[in-house]
């Protein structure tokens, strides 16, 4: 029996900064974002939109009615988490009016935790066949203004569906994880932005690709060569340029070529978004498949990373037709919707967000286009609306 990715759907903010702009206002070389980071435009985050709102955006871009009758689980995957105790999956199962009879539960563990659910949704369907989970993967990626990890911020949301004879991507095995106690990346429970070493992250990000990767060969006997593509965890975009080349070093053959270019498709809506955390993966899986062409098939390597540190690779069978499934022209009408903020803007839209506070706070959600919008905080609880667009 096949499991795996049945549908996958993105959604994120109505607005962006052009890192241009951040730059010129930075006092920086364009180039060092463009080129040096690989990164053109950031998604902001308005104080009305979080990873519950964004969630059930892109879980509706994906789910039909006979989606929803099958649905067991709701796993919402992130480190943007609303409370310490419940569940962020119970306020998306509640805006997207799911039957009660649908068990909701959130993961964490860095950027990794997508990964670690979907391979908990392969299990669950494993027992239950005539079932499928909706794993969310959705984030909001704050390092602060004017500091060194300003320009890997964004945010968004990643819905993927997984179910017995998937129309997308048949999961193989085996799955290789990794991981060690690093402190590379961490963000306390009182704040909002989280605390990074740059340098050492990246390292540590190829160090565990090429473990990874060697472990898999090794108990596989697979090679390179057996891949169409692989797609990455992508906090910016240069980081899988930078973990792909770990492994091909100076190949300049066929299949170096192969992987090389479609890593650059891999990372088209990446460049146009940020860092999605526990997201990354998935919208550069979205984006290679949307812009790259491939057969029925085909294996495409995925390589998971959550600083902290975990790393993940596995593999997948494309299946006929899977483009279908991909919801790639919504996605870049999304994105090409968006409205373009000015530095200023974007300075007083990320001061906005509500953060940890006691507050009763009422918020002007007529301002965001957005279906569903997070209307502030009352007696303590956030309250969420849906919208009639």
């Amino acid at each position: 029996m096949k499991i795996g990715i049945d549908k996958l759907g993105f959604y994120t903010t109505p607005y962006y900064l052009d890192l241009t702009d951040l730059a010129q206002a930075r006092n920086v070389d364009p180039n060092k974002y463009l080129i040096g980071i690989g990164q053109s435009k950031q998604a902001v985050i308005p104080p009305t939109q979080d990873i519950v709102t964004m969630g059930a955006s892109a879980a509706e871009q994906i789910l039909s009615a006979e989606d929803r009758n099958q649905l067991s689980t709701v796993i919402v995957a992130t480190e943007s988490g609303i409370d310490n105790s419940k569940a962020a999956a119970i306020y998306v199962k509640h805006l997207l009016q799911l039957n009660d009879f649908v068990r909701t539960v959130e993961m964490k563990e860095a950027c990794y935790a997508g990964t670690a659910a979907v391979q908990a949704a392969r299990g669950l369907v494993s027992l239950h066949p005539d079932e499928k989970v909706l794993v969310i993967a959705a984030d909001v990626a704050r390092y602060g203004l004017n500091t060194s990890g300003e320009v890997t911020q964004g945010g968004g949301a990643v819905a993927i569906l997984i179910s017995a004879e998937p129309h997308l991507l048949a999961i193989e095995d085996p799955s290789i994880s990794y991981s060690q106690d690093i402190m590379d990346f961490w963000r306390p429970l009182y704040a909002s932005e989280a605390l990074v070493d740059g340098k050492y992250s990246t390292n540590v990000y190829i160090d565990f690709f090429k473990a990874t990767w060697q472990r898999y060969q090794e108990k596989t006997g697979r090679t390179l060569d057996d891949f169409a593509a692989i797609a990455f965890h992508l906090p910016f975009t240069k980081m899988g340029t930078k973990a792909l080349a770990a492994v091909l070093q100076d190949r300049d053959d066929e299949t170096a070529t192969r992987l090389r270019s479609n890593l650059t498709q891999s990372q088209k809506l990446n460049r146009e978004v940020g860092n999605l955390y526990t997201g990354s993966l998935y919208l550069s899986l979205i984006s290679l498949l949307t812009h790259a062409d491939f057969e029925a098939e085909q294996r495409i390597g995925l390589f998971s990373y959550g600083s902290g540190a975990e790393g993940e690779f596995y593999a997948g069978i494309l299946q006929p037709n899977y483009r279908q499934y991909v919801y790639g022209d919504a996605i870049e009408t999304i994105l090409a919707d968006r409205t373009k903020l000015t530095v200023t803007a974007y300075e007083k839209m990320f001061n906005e967000q509500l953060g940890f506070t006691k507050k009763d706070t009422q918020l002007d959600v007529a301002s965001d286009p957005s279906k569903y919008a997070l209307a502030g905080i009352k007696d303590q609880q956030r309250i969420y609306q849906l919208k009639n667009n």
